[in-house]
């Protein structure tokens, strides 16, 4: 399976909530997608089902495919601590995703994209790699000749500020201060069901 490029509101309709932000077409409409949508809401969910979805949820959110996924969810395994908590936490510290949280870009898609075109620099260098670990400390940037981008300033003038992130509107220039605590990130997610799927 390649990475997911069809309608976003489907997806938001299927796991019946708005993962990808605002979005006004699934304020209007949030029934599970298909002729079938409120039977199957209806329908009650066992404990796989339940499981699988929220797994899938959180790999949409994040824009991973099912081998990165389980790449991360065993790296978070090896790690100290909950397993469940370390695997937002390293989701979180993605570039793509840091990128996203700045407001340099309106969508983790369309950070996605901005990193893949060279258009950010991580600690003074291009990097092109989406998932690459930002460490604390270090620095992201739009590039020179990049901060003039439409899709840029119109993102970072309707940014969302976070309390780990330090970011220059002006110079468009940001800093990863700390890995968020579990309750900072505001997406909900309920680890645990990801942790009991893959336990299995």
């Amino acid at each position: 399976m390649a990475r997911y490029t069809g309608p976003t509101t489907r997806i938001a309709r299927k796991f019946g909530e708005p993962i990808y932000g605002p979005d006004k077409t699934f304020e209007k409409r949030n029934t599970p997608p298909g002729q079938h949508g409120l039977a199957a809401k209806r329908k009650k969910q066992k404990e796989y089902g339940t499981q699988l979805k929220e797994k899938q949820k959180v790999k949409y959110m994040y824009g991973l495919l099912e081998r990165q996924f389980r790449n991360t969810y065993e790296r978070a395994a090896r790690m100290k601590g909950q397993t469940g908590v370390n695997l937002l936490l390293l989701l979180e510290s993605r570039l793509d995703n840091i990128v996203y949280r700045m407001g340099i870009a309106p969508s983790r898609a369309a950070a996605r994209q901005l990193v893949l075109h060279r258009h950010i620099s991580l600690n003074g260098s291009i990097c092109n790699v989406p998932s690459v670990l930002v460490k604390p400390g270090e620095t992201v940037a739009v590039r020179e000749r990049s901060k003039s981008l439409e899709v840029v300033q119109n993102s970072v003038a309707a940014a969302t500020k976070y309390s780990w992130i330090e970011f220059d509107a002006k110079e468009l220039t940001g800093k990863f201060l700390n890995v968020p605590a579990r309750e900072e990130i505001p997406e909900n997610i309920n680890e645990q069901l990801i942790v009991d799927l893959y336990s299995k």
